[in-house]
């Protein structure tokens, strides 16, 4: 048995792992300790959470768990985009070589984020290129918020079906899957942390990591967490 604790950009993000991921990970005997908010900034002396950007309150607040909690048979996990991410992250302006090719990119990233936090037992995960991709992955869970928007419905399949995974779907700040959501519904952004992770439980985990490889790669590592412990 191990446990993992996960540190979420927004309160969509922590709702998802929490309703999700805990009881799917329990299944292999990987017990998520709750999904918390990540520190995003400081300010008078309070922490902040939630909506992170600020990369050096991230890393503290991580590094400060690493910390309190060192056994090996205990792993730290994230969930944050790769939309709009700091400018201060590690790799960032090395990255933009790889701006054509968003996997390379984001798993680039995950690496020098691994390497700055330097500790076995975390394991970073980016989201590419924000969590609303996984709402791509079935476009027809609109439905539930949504009666008779056939036509707003369609619009936003039409999109996911342009791309070969809804993780591509951009990072332009007009064509981010978010911005592409709230232009067929603009008051998604409004119920989003209400409604934002139950649209992703309606299409279900296993739809979303069949049409998001990333996001499968991530979860199948979890998975086998127990079989791979850290070495103390």
């Amino acid at each position: 048995m191990v446990r993992l604790y996960l540190f979420a950009e927004g309160q969509t993000e922590q709702t998802f792992a929490n309703t999700l991921i805990k009881p799917h990970l329990a299944q292999h005997e990987v017990f998520l300790s709750g999904a918390r908010l990540i520190a995003h900034a400081r300010k008078k002396g309070q922490v902040h959470r939630g909506g992170g950007r600020n990369y050096a309150p991230m890393k503290n607040d991580i590094l400060s768990s690493l910390k309190e909690d060192s056994n090996p048979d205990v792993f730290f996990t994230t969930m944050i985009d790769l939309y709009a991410i700091h400018p201060d992250f590690p790799g960032l302006a090395e990255s933009e070589s790889l701006r054509q090719n968003p996997t390379k990119r984001v798993e680039f990233l995950e690496q020098r984020f691994a390497e700055d936090i330097n500790d076995c037992r975390f394991i970073p995960y980016i989201q590419l290129h924000e969590y609303e991709a996984y709402l791509f992955a079935d476009p027809t869970c609109f439905e539930y918020l949504y009666d008779h928007h056939t036509k707003e419905i369609a619009a936003l399949k039409a999109i996911a079906d342009q791309y070969q995974t809804p993780e591509l779907i951009n990072d332009g700040q007009q064509t981010a899957p978010s911005k592409r959501i709230l232009t067929q519904f603009p008051d998604y952004e409004k119920s989003k942390p209400a409604f934002g992770s139950l649209l992703a439980e309606l299409i279900g985990l296993q739809v979303i990591r069949s049409r998001c490889p990333h996001f499968n790669v991530w979860l199948s590592r979890l998975e086998s967490l127990n079989n791979h412990r850290a070495i103390a």
